[in-house]
């Protein structure tokens, strides 16, 4: 799939496009907290997801230079959710140890003040198609309810091969893609049917990326993980 059809203002031809992204770029660069939001919310419950499921192994690449940053942007490797997903989560990898797999956890909870390190450095294209979240409105990673995750081999440890890398800003990481091999697909569609039996769905642009049902009820919040028990 071409991306210009699944996004028609990327069409070759379209003009007004990086004058559009650099605008936005410069109203969103000079936010400096989180969005002020209405409404009431549920009291935020982010519990680590190794302390529910100790079997549940993590591959924390923002806490690494191995991301798409090349450099760490966490100063722990750890992962939270709010305790409803982290729940679901462990569930999850129960279901999976059944096929011979085991979750491994990239990325959970991400406070907000990431988020708009993401947006700084990404590039217009990058922004347009979305594969980093608008800080000016916040991300379901900022409210505890994504998490960023794959298989692994239970008997190697080993990460299972999908259609593409983690964090590969291409169309290979669209969770419909048809090409590539058919083993690393039939392996992404067993994530997602397993995620969405617990309540998640699947993000347009990510096979990695899952929301939580309910993660509206949630605020954006901006703790460092430094400060979570």
């Amino acid at each position: 799939m071409k991306l210009w059809m699944a996004y028609p203002f990327l069409r070759p031809g379209w003009r007004d496009f990086g004058l559009i992204a650099s605008a936005a770029a410069i109203l969103v660069g000079c936010q400096r907290g989180p969005p002020k939001e209405r409404g009431t919310f549920r009291q935020p419950d982010l519990v680590e997801i190794t302390n529910l499921d100790p079997t549940i192994r993590l591959d924390i690449r923002y806490a690494t230079s191995n991301n798409f940053l090349h450099r760490p942007v966490y100063a722990q490797a750890r992962a939270f959710l709010q305790r409803s997903a982290a729940e679901a989560i462990s569930r999850a990898n129960q279901k999976v140890k059944a096929e011979g797999f085991g979750l491994m956890i990239f990325d959970g909870y991400r406070p907000w003040s990431v988020t708009k390190t993401f947006w700084d450095s990404a590039s217009a294209y990058e922004r347009a198609i979305e594969f980093v979240a608008n800080p000016k409105k916040g991300s379901r990673h900022n409210r505890g309810c994504a998490v960023d995750l794959t298989l692994c081999d239970l008997k190697t440890g080993r990460e299972v091969a999908m259609p593409s890398d983690y964090d590969e800003f291409s169309e290979r990481a669209f969770p419909d893609y048809q090409g590539g091999n058919a083993e690393a697909r039939a392996a992404r569609d067993l994530l997602r049917r397993i995620m969405e039996a617990e309540g998640f769905t699947v993000y347009k642009a990510e096979w990695w990326h899952f929301d939580f049902s309910g993660w509206k009820e949630y605020p954006i919040l901006d703790v460092p993980f430094e400060r979570l028990r």
